[in-house]
């Protein structure tokens, strides 16, 4: 940990930790019934329809639901300075922290993953800073590169459909 997150951390608690300490995992429900902030600290990646508005509109992947929750996973865990945080029973509700690279800030990045038959689920993918009015478009990145390493994990007819 850098000088500068240590120094944070007295002022912003979760600076001053390593992984994902510090960070209180949110219900595995919160998907379900949140709102955006009104600061421009957050992006959402969702299927047509969701609401809030997604940033990220997702069309349904062919895969079983536990395999897109397994290739999330592991892109997330690829991903540097991120740690999982929690995971519901069943795998498909997933949170992650991500830090930032000098300062250590955590940011939180919540997946819902929602089977829509045998082969075939849904994903939700929201990231937002815990600390900070601004990202300076981080959190949208971040979920644009998932997006992307999990597409390329995917076997080419499990991709994205309707994108």
């Amino acid at each position: 940990m850098t000088l500068i997150a240590t120094l944070l951390g007295f002022l912003l608690p979760a600076c001053g930790q390593q992984g994902a300490a510090g960070v209180a995992p949110v219900p595995f429900d919160y998907l379900s019934h949140f709102e955006r902030p009104a600061s421009p600290n957050s992006a959402l990646a969702a299927p047509a329809g969701f609401t809030p508005k997604a940033d990220i509109t997702l069309g349904p992947y062919a895969v079983p639901a536990a395999m897109l929750a397994a290739d999330l996973r592991a892109v997330a865990l690829a991903a540097p300075r991120t740690y999982q945080l929690a995971a519901s029973a069943d795998g498909l509700d997933l949170q992650f922290v991500a830090r930032s690279a000098i300062a250590n800030f955590p940011d939180i990045v919540i997946a819902r993953i929602s089977s829509l038959g045998e082969n075939e689920s849904n994903l939700i993918l929201y990231s937002h800073s815990i600390y900070g009015y601004g990202d300076f478009g981080v959190n949208r990145k971040r979920l644009t590169q998932w997006l992307t390493a999990l597409d390329q994990r995917l076997p080419p007819e499990a991709r994205l459909k309707g994108q």
